[in-house]
């Protein structure tokens, strides 16, 4: 399929999307936000394809006979257009049942923050900066800033962040938790893919499970968790799966996923 705003690339069982909208720093319109969503509904269909990365695309300009490059994983919603998405692209990412990472290179400012605290995993890289600098236009983040970055770093540093408006480099968001892993620019590719390459080898259903009862069991009680947990553990060992795990447990080998 063709797209207007995104690029999707498949390999070895792990599928990258980069925003490609650089003119207009990956900044998210009800288009860009259908075609991530349109994209990712051709995804799930596709059984090849366990792991999703979100990217940007660098803006590259000629000034004095030179390039300019501007890294950026996305500035946020699109205020030039002031559309309102058709739907919540956060909660699309939270919710998509294969693991999605975010991989940040430059710039993760407002809601292109909050695209990257909806996925299950945050690389950036060193030169990166992530930030939530809503107040100072007067509003604050709306597509879920202000519910997920606490869950991920804490009231009291998710309150200075927002607050504030300030940003944070890459190191300092690994630091306080908001980055998972930080390396060098040149190495975040690489890094990124081998994290990937090596979630898809896992079993897509028990994979698909995990992610499901953790989102929903930080949603509610420890109780109700847990009895989450149960019944996802009983439909796990009813499938081929299950069976195949054990069979190449016992027989020393590397188990071969049907995903059923």
């Amino acid at each position: 399929m063709a797209y207007q705003t995104i690029m999707v690339e498949k390999k070895d069982g792990v599928a990258k999307i980069t925003l490609n909208r650089p003119e207009r720093m990956n900044a998210i319109n009800p288009t860009i936000a259908t075609e991530i969503r349109d994209a990712m509904e051709e995804i799930k269909k596709d059984d090849s394809v366990k792991v999703v990365v979100l990217t940007g695309a660098p803006r590259i300009r000629e000034k004095e006979g030179k390039k300019e490059i501007r890294y950026v994983f996305s500035a946020g919603w699109d205020m030039s257009e002031a559309a309102p998405l058709p739907f919540s692209l956060t909660d699309y990412l939270q919710d998509y049942e294969k693991p999605v990472i975010a991989m940040v290179n430059g710039f993760a400012l407002g809601g292109g923050c909050e695209i990257a605290l909806a996925c299950d995993f945050i690389f950036a890289s060193e030169n990166s900066e992530l930030g939530q600098p809503e107040v100072l236009r007067g509003f604050l983040p709306g597509w879920g800033g202000t519910q997920r970055l606490p869950r991920r770093i804490g009231l009291p540093k998710a309150k200075m962040l927002i607050l504030t408006g300030k940003s944070v480099s890459g190191k300092e968001a690994e630091r306080i938790g908001l980055v998972d892993v930080c390396v060098p620019m040149e190495k975040l590719e690489e890094t990124v893919m081998e994290f990937a390459r090596d979630l898809a080898k896992k079993a897509p259903l028990a994979v698909r499970k995990i992610k499901e009862v953790m989102n929903k069991g930080m949603e509610t009680d420890l109780r109700s968790g847990l009895k989450l947990e149960e019944e996802a553990l009983n439909f796990l060992t009813q499938t081929e799966d299950f069976q195949e795990g054990l069979m190449a447990f016992l027989e020393k080998r590397e188990p071969v996923w049907k995903g059923r």
